[in-house]
């Protein structure tokens, strides 16, 4: 199909409707069918942790810094993340102008709102001195290219990211006069991982006529006027819900689109960690054979 800018002729639009109603979509999918994922880690160098993800056209680079810093007052026992979001103009002729800063604001507040429960993620355990020293690790999101879809693309591409992250290991002593010093291991491999395994998946089910997807292209998203987006861990729990889109819900379908979210986001949960941990093992058998 031919559209630029963003427009679908009634022709086209007519088209994606009336296929997701007989569960075929353009490109050959059924509705709760993802597009191929293709993940990679270890992909910046000087970073902490990083990875590269696409989804279809979705293409997403995450880069993670830990650096020390001092713990939010009301957290005195735990560490910090920032999520910076930026959307390169050549990803989409909608990031143009302020449209791409507008976005970016909205992807940071997403992933802010996940990692904002302490069950996503064990913050305490990036605490060095309780009410001095904590890691904040600083997590860059640039979006290359969209093609749909962008919130499960940017979630899957941090959750890779931060499974992939290494933190120096930390040694705290108390020097002749009492005070805290802190040493950090120079040793490559004395490293901590965080555990990812409770950090939900953002999974965007867009409303399409009578019946929803998952994983919209972007000519989809044009079709959709009400889009829920849900958070969902390795088990099934529902880590947030947010709805988005001028059209409305009712609440038959709102139950459907939770109950497809959290099936297709256990699937997700499930694929990526199989991904990530299978890359991990291939590079140690690279190391060791070149060892």
């Amino acid at each position: 199909m031919s559209s630029t800018l963003g427009v679908l002729s009634d022709a086209e639009r007519l088209f994606i409707v009336h296929g997701v109603q007989d569960d075929l979509r353009s490109d050959g999918r059924a509705c709760e069918d993802y597009r191929h994922v293709q993940v990679e880690t270890d992909v910046v160098s000087n970073t902490s942790g990083s990875a590269r993800l696409r989804l279809g056209n979705t293409d997403i680079l995450v880069g993670v810094k830990a650096e020390m810093g001092e713990p939010d007052p009301g957290r005195p026992k735990e560490g910090k993340l920032e999520f910076f979001v930026d959307c390169s103009a050549n990803a989409s002729p909608e990031f143009e102008g302020r449209g791409g800063e507008e976005l970016a604001i909205e992807v940071s507040n997403a992933l802010q709102r996940i990692f904002n429960s302490r069950s996503t993620l064990d913050l305490t355990a990036l605490c060095i001195i309780p009410e001095g020293q904590c890691w904040v690790l600083y997590v860059d999101v640039l979006v290359l290219e969209c093609g749909g879809n962008l919130f499960d693309a940017v979630s899957l591409a941090v959750k890779a990211a931060l499974f992939n992250t290494r933190i120096p290991t930390v040694v705290v002593t108390a020097d002749d006069e009492g005070q805290q010093e802190i040493e950090l291991s120079d040793d490559p491999y004395d490293v901590k991982r965080l555990d990812v395994d409770n950090v939900p998946l953002i999974v965007t089910l867009s409303k399409i006529g009578h019946r929803h997807v998952v994983d919209a292209s972007w000519e989809e998203e044009l079709c959709s006027l009400a889009r829920l987006t849900v958070g969902v861990t390795q088990k099934g729990t529902i880590a947030g819900l947010n709805k988005e889109g001028s059209g409305s819900l009712d609440p038959e379908s709102i139950y459907e689109m939770i109950e497809s979210g959290k099936k297709v986001g256990m699937v997700l949960n499930s694929r990526l960690k199989e991904a990530l941990e299978k890359e991990e093992n291939s590079k140690r058998e690279k190391i060791g054979f070149l060892g």
